[in-house]
């Protein structure tokens, strides 16, 4: 095994399966993508770690975020063969690679077009054609490919995310790390007869995606 086969090994059977992700399919694909490809050089030493790691191309900070909880949101969806999905806040694509290989259409939103194109790059020369990325704010999603069956967060929100809610297919469901309480727990959200439930999985904290933070308050 080379270095990088050997720490994607070890980042699967130490952090990803003791944090009771059993989905096979996560597994393999964790096993599959090489996560160092979507960092910058001077990071890679550092692509398998249990960390936020930075990959901003801008002044907005932007990361891909811990491996685990990525693992577990996407546990959480529940993605069957041919789901259109979107993926928001994909920063440089691993959230949607890892997604693509469960079989899904996936659509992937970066409101930064200098790591849109970098994720176009990466996806790309991993032959993973069925990921369309999108330059586009995280609060808008990409009602262009829409209804999706499932909306995955890459990263936190702590508002309620309305315009992705209507982008949901009748069944679909959301996930994501909601840091609209304290502590922030990440939830899905699901789409049924027009209406729309929540329920808390994990606590979790990750960095908010930008354009859903909170709004300031101001004290007079």
């Amino acid at each position: 095994m080379s270095g990088f086969s050997t720490a994607r090994q070890k980042m699967v059977d130490g952090q990803v399966r003791p944090s009771d992700v059993t989905d096979i399919r996560i597994l393999d694909a964790m096993l599959a993508v090489p996560r160092e490809a979507f960092v910058p050089p001077n990071q890679r030493a550092l692509a398998y770690l249990d960390l936020d790691l930075d990959v901003s191309e801008a002044s907005a900070k932007r990361f891909l975020i811990k491996p685990v909880v990525t693992a577990k949101l996407l546990q959480a969806a529940e993605i069957k063969e041919g789901d259109n999905v979107l993926v928001v806040g994909c920063a440089t694509g691993y959230a949607a690679a890892i997604t693509a290989h469960l079989g899904g259409q996936v659509t992937a939103t970066e409101s930064d077009p200098l790591l849109a194109a970098k994720a176009r790059d990466v996806l790309a020369g991993l032959g993973l054609a069925r990921v369309t990325v999108v330059t586009a704010a995280a609060a808008d999603g990409d009602p262009a490919h829409a209804p999706y069956d499932v909306i995955v967060l890459n990263g936190a929100t702590e508002v309620v995310p309305d315009r992705l809610y209507r982008q949901l297919r009748e069944g679909g469901r959301l996930v994501g790390v909601f840091a609209t309480t304290k502590p922030p727990r990440a939830t899905i959200v699901t789409h049924s007869h027009d209406d729309f439930g929540d329920r808390a999985l994990f606590d979790a904290v990750v960095p908010v995606l930008p354009g859903l933070e909170r709004l300031p308050t101001f004290v007079f």
